[in-house]
């Protein structure tokens, strides 16, 4: 029986692919007074994108909206019904912080962003095609929160897609994402057909179950969640590193694509393993055409610790206790801050990296067991405690090997390319369940 998802009720950024390049902004909200708030989502509400209307909105630009924890409970969701949600959203990330592995200097007490345990409530995710496109959304964001002594904006950051549609280490970036039953259209070769219930709550999952939440079903059908990590890139050391393992500018390209499991171009290794090849990159029915389990059982052309064989192990784990289809994220990822002039290989001071907006309906299932097992853990392909190369923690093992000619080689001594500074755990809710949001009463600032 084929699915049928309610695109009217389902904010758009769950089921709909950005423009590319694009122009974004986070503004991340405390709320002191639920009558505010309520006010501030009515005002918002016209201006909301839906997946029906995103691919052709009027303006060509978008906002969602979302909620931490904390947020819900303030703006008047009986805490019962919170607390029914999944332990790692109730907690929210920063209590995660050793399961995840943000330990030392991505400890939660050294993030620059705010959390729901120190404030953030409520976000609004802006883009749009152009600059003046997201001007346009930040102005509308603004004026519905404009006069609501309840309503402090926490924190304002630009993020985006390049034209040059690379992030800070030079990786051309959003060239995979699983294909959701029921959104429309059909899947591209190499594209896994997911059910709908993995990114969206009230559809049936890879269990075979409805995924569900708490309290009326017009609160949570049709939302979801979204695991959020704002992440400082290090593209100096990156480049240094690569330059002290390699003798030339093509042995740097290598060993990037190499840890990465791409070139940069964002050509797979597993489509042309001894040479970039753009051409493969430019058709869209040729980049992610490619298993594991047959070709590269061994991890002989893109190797098992990979950064992308991690996050997405396609078939390689067929036939194990592990199954890869039930650890899906639907990942969205943006750049901030200003990049790092070409050949430089010293920071000059500026922040600059990526926030990763990684969309599950089960984020101890999906988005924590990836971060925790497959990325910061190498057990699962036999890596013992090697973590990732790109995004891995460094302080169990700073070491990543690789198939090559004609011994096996090993990259010693990796630094911390990444460093997470802020992330949360926030419920991004229906149309619907927004309506019923601001018909509540009770909350922070009011009377029960």
């Amino acid at each position: 029986m084929a699915v049928a998802l309610d695109l009217a009720e389902i904010q758009g950024t769950v089921l709909r692919n950005r423009p590319m390049p694009y122009f974004g902004a986070y503004l991340l909200f405390r709320i002191d007074d639920a009558v505010a708030a309520r006010e501030g989502i009515r005002r918002l509400l016209p201006h909301v994108t839906s997946a029906r209307d995103w691919d052709t909105p009027a303006d060509q630009a978008w906002i969602n909206v979302v909620f931490t924890a904390e947020g819900l409970r303030r703006i008047g969701v009986p805490t019962d019904i919170v607390n029914g949600f999944p332990i790692p959203f109730v907690q929210g990330m920063a209590a995660r912080r050793v399961f995840l592995g943000d330990v030392g200097d991505a400890d939660p007490g050294n993030w620059d962003w705010p959390h729901g345990g120190n404030g953030f409530h409520l976000g609004l995710f802006l883009m749009g095609q152009s600059e003046e496109a997201r001007s346009e959304k930040l102005a509308i964001g603004r004026a519905a929160m404009r006069g609501l002594p309840g309503l402090r904006l926490l924190a304002h950051l630009d993020v985006g897609i390049p034209p040059t549609m690379r992030e800070h280490f030079g990786y051309v970036d959003g060239l995979s994402r699983p294909f959701i039953e029921g959104e429309g259209g059909e899947p591209q070769p190499g594209q896994d057909v997911t059910k709908a219930g993995e990114f969206v709550l009230g559809y049936e999952n890879e269990l075979g179950r409805i995924a569900t939440g708490p309290g009326p079903e017009i609160f949570w059908r049709n939302g979801t969640f979204i695991s959020i990590r704002k992440i400082r890139q290090n593209v100096a050391a990156f480049r240094r590193f690569l330059r002290e393992n390699a003798d030339t500018p093509e042995g740097e390209e290598f060993v990037a694509a190499k840890m990465m499991g791409r070139w940069r171009s964002g050509c797979p290794l597993a489509l042309s393993p001894d040479k970039d090849d753009p051409d493969i990159v430019a058709d869209p029915l040729r980049r992610n055409a490619f298993q594991y389990a047959q070709d590269d059982p061994d991890g002989r052309k893109t190797p098992v610790g990979s950064h992308i064989r991690r996050i997405n192990p396609r078939d390689a784990l067929d036939k194990t206790i592990s199954d890869a289809r039930t650890h899906r994220l639907l990942r969205r990822g943006s750049a901030y801050g200003p990049v790092l002039p070409d050949g430089a290989t010293q920071e000059d001071g500026e922040d600059r990296g990526i926030v990763l907006a990684l969309i599950n309906a089960d984020p101890a299932r999906q988005f924590e067991f990836v971060q925790s097992q497959w990325i910061n853990d190498g057990d699962f392909v036999g890596e013992g405690s090697r973590s990732d190369p790109i995004a891995g923690r460094r302080d169990i093992a700073d070491d990543y090997t690789y198939s090559a000619k004609p011994v096996r080689r090993r990259l010693k001594g990796l630094p911390d390319f990444t460093v997470v500074r802020g992330g949360e755990h926030v419920f991004l809710p229906s149309i619907s369940s927004l309506h019923w949001l601001t018909g509540l009463s009770g909350g922070i600032g009011n009377s029960p």
